[in-house]
């Protein structure tokens, strides 16, 4: 049996895969600037509900948003595999909050087929497109558009208040 010669790597889109509940999420690999290990974040007041607060990464206040509550799945208590995917893109940092990460692998993106205008509950505006990984469905999300812009100006504000805060209290913390 003849099979065609697989494609060069260079030609194959790398993705991290990811759970939420039974949903299985991708993303380019190189969107994703870490995977840490879930913390709780640091709360910050008038944050949409879906927001939960801060972490401090790498010298940075990031904003954490819980894919559940985003997406509107039903919560779930925080498992062992829980882990913060922490995106970085155009608009800067974000943290999501996500089940368990999987793996990381290449896919050939002639495989990842143009999202419907609504799938599993989810805009196509959140979406890359869909990947069939044998009888399962992964959803390759655009994490540019995970964020409005009136939600990312509400989420910046709310990182620069704690970020001024911090720094105050370093200041208060060092002055003693």
């Amino acid at each position: 049996m003849n099979r065609p010669a697989p494609r060069p790597a260079a030609e194959r889109q790398p993705l991290v895969t990811f759970a939420l509940g039974d949903d299985l999420f991708a993303v380019d690999v190189q969107l994703v600037e870490r995977v840490l290990r879930y913390v709780t974040p640091t709360p910050v007041p008038n944050l949409p509900e879906w927001a939960t607060g801060v972490i401090e990464h790498q010298g940075r206040v990031v904003p954490v948003i819980d894919l559940r509550a985003r997406f509107e799945l039903a919560e779930a208590p925080v498992g062992a595999e829980r882990r913060l995917v922490v995106f970085g893109g155009a608009h800067g940092w974000t943290a999501a909050a996500v089940d368990a990460v999987h793996t990381v692998t290449a896919v050939d993106p002639a495989r990842i087929s143009p999202p419907p205008a609504v799938f599993r509950g989810l805009a196509r505006e959140y979406l890359v497109g869909v990947l069939r990984d044998g009888d399962r469905l992964v959803m390759v999300l655009d994490v540019e558009h995970l964020l409005s812009s009136t939600e990312r100006m509400v989420l910046a504000r709310a990182v620069s208040g704690e970020a001024e805060l911090a720094a105050a209290a370093g200041v208060e913390d060092g002055a003693r």
